[in-house]
């Protein structure tokens, strides 16, 4: 019997057929791109905000943060505020009331949960 496995034109068509890594490795993914699809990872839904607070800052750094924005609005407000006359004026010093009660509050509060070092 004859084997055709050792046959010349048997070896011509499988050196044929035979491609390189390269295009081997890129023929493996388009078939598993197509055939085998990864699962789509859910997505998280689309927000609006802006700005976010990162996650596992401890509350020690977020209330300075805190005191600290507040007394640059207080500083920013203060100065707006006696260069204007009237209703405008009064309006402004109402809101800067309100960032001098929240600073006051956010720093009481940043006193009793930060031990104060001597030294």
């Amino acid at each position: 019997m004859c084997d055709k496995s050792s046959s010349p034109e048997t070896n011509k068509a499988s050196s044929q057929f035979s491609l390189d890594p390269k295009l081997d490795e890129a023929a493996k993914r388009a078939l598993d791109y197509y055939l085998a699809p990864k699962p789509e990872v859910p997505k998280k839904p689309t927000s609006h905000q802006l700005f976010t607070v990162a996650e596992g800052i401890d509350d020690e750094c977020l209330l300075a943060n805190l005191s600290e924005t507040l007394a640059s609005a207080n500083a920013t407000i203060s100065d707006l505020t006696f260069d204007l006359d009237g209703s405008r004026r009064h309006v402004l010093l109402g809101v800067l009331q309100l960032i001098e009660l929240s600073e006051l509050l956010a720093n009481r509060l940043l006193d009793s949960r930060v031990p104060v070092t001597e030294g």
